[in-house]
């Protein structure tokens, strides 16, 4: 694992305007380099970054973005138009992450990808963006230490992004609602990019916490339950208190998760529980991608993936929480398991920030392995994202009420007990992004 620590001393060029980082934009790098750069790259407006045969959706067709610096939109053109017909409406398709919009410019050649932020579309105030991006991040290296990933991931504040267009001879909104749209072609803005990323370098290691309780009689099949154990340190560019303890997000999904080991000692099920505590969760699913990578047992052998991420510290409530309906069958699990505590499914309450996208279960979604998400972040406390969210206020407080935490938890035992003692295979639904991965992985 690499940690990189950009300079903050840097400034975005883009024509002749000068940009300058925290507030008008942010910009790191997965190279393992001293020093990354764009330099004179031309920069593209691409849309939203979408490039979705499946769905007739292509923000690249007719242009080549190979060594330029693509800028797009955040979220998805279902969310920009709440059309339901297209993309999910409302509800954010993987396409519409931050991530997947990085992965496709890497695949489509770009040396820069520059990620427009809105608040309502992202999920999040802009305080997220910034806090994210400073300090040491750690990636995954591989054998060329990430030589050919992008030299610059980054986002733009949106009022950067109209001043940037503006001087292209384009207007941000008429270009944003055209974006959404079906058939609408990238717009090479004919500005040369330049940025330059100085990095302090260190090489290390973290680790993931795996434990294993050994299936009765079909040890090499397996659930997964899981939680990660990090956050995001120290901030020493904050006044006061600058040390983000995580307690919400989440040492309350790491306390449970013991809890649940404990619970299962002793219980013989017939399948395999693996019982994970990721590592590098908030700095982009390191631990859990790593894991996904190079699994214990094969991903078609795992049967299904429960993560915990940001329990209830409110007390009871007379629902479940239900993120990414319409993916894949354990939601009937779910309903049935809650069902019979008493209470009903609730859908995400924002099914267009993609909570179902930014959790350690992605990792194994994405190798087509069937996941549930269990997240409380802000249900019965609408503060928590504006005031505590990824900042240091997450603190525990004597107020918490735990009787939602152990509601959960005992739903989360119950589904796992169902899954590990049947021969049961639940299946992604069709439509789901990760339905064709699980099928190829089953074969």
């Amino acid at each position: 694992m690499g940690q990189i620590t950009a300079s903050q001393n840097m400034t975005l060029k883009v024509g002749k305007q000068e940009f300058t980082p925290g507030n008008q934009f942010v910009a790191v790098t997965q190279r393992y380099s001293k020093q990354t750069q764009l330099k004179d790259s031309d920069m593209v407006f691409v849309g939203y970054g979408i490039h979705a045969p499946e769905l007739g959706w292509d923000d690249y067709k007719g242009i080549d973005v190979k060594g330029k610096t693509v800028v797009m939109l955040v979220n998805d053109p279902g969310f920009a138009t709440q059309n339901p017909k297209l993309f999910r409406g409302n509800t954010m398709t993987y396409y519409g992450r931050w991530t997947y919009k990085y992965e496709e410019a890497l695949r489509q050649g770009a040396a820069g990808a520059l990620v427009i932020h809105e608040t309502k579309a992202a999920g999040y105030p802009w305080g997220v963006v910034q806090s994210g991006a400073q300090g040491s991040k750690f990636t995954l290296l591989d054998a060329k230490d990430n030589a050919d990933k992008l030299a610059v991931r980054g986002w733009l504040q949106k009022a950067t992004a109209e001043k940037i267009l503006k001087t292209a001879g384009y207007d941000y909104a008429k270009l944003k609602s055209a974006a959404a749209k079906p058939g609408f072609k990238a717009v090479d803005l004919h500005l040369a990019t330049n940025l330059t990323i100085n990095n302090t370098l260190k090489r290390g290691t973290s680790h993931n916490v795996v434990g294993m309780i050994k299936g009765s009689k079909y040890p090499d099949e397996a659930i997964v339950i899981s939680a990660h154990w990090d956050h995001l340190g120290r901030d020493p560019n904050l006044k006061g208190d600058q040390i983000y303890n995580g307690a919400v997000d989440n040492a309350s999904g790491a306390a449970a998760l013991v809890s649940l080991a404990e619970a299962f000692k002793g219980t013989k099920p017939e399948r395999s529980i693996y019982i994970v505590s990721f590592t590098g969760e908030e700095q982009g699913l390191l631990g859990s991608t790593a894991f996904a990578n190079n699994p214990p047992l094969p991903t078609k052998d795992m049967v299904a993936m429960l993560n915990m991420d940001g329990m209830n510290v409110s007390g009871k409530v007379d629902y479940a929480l239900l993120f990414g309906r319409g993916q894949n069958q354990l939601q009937t699990y779910l309903a049935d398991a809650a069902k019979a505590q008493g209470r009903h499914l609730k859908d995400d309450p924002k099914p267009q920030d993609g909570y179902y996208f930014r959790s350690d279960h992605f990792a194994l979604a994405h190798k087509g392995v069937p996941s549930l998400l269990f997240m409380s972040l802000g249900a019965n406390d609408p503060e928590y994202i504006a005031k505590r969210y990824h900042k240091p206020a997450d603190e525990y407080s004597p107020s918490w009420n735990l009787s939602g935490t152990a509601q959960d938890m005992a739903l989360i035992y119950e589904i796992t007990n169902k899954l590990a003692n049947s021969r049961t295979w639940p299946q992604w639904y069709p439509g789901s992004e990760f339905k064709a991965i699980r099928d190829k992985d089953r074969q």
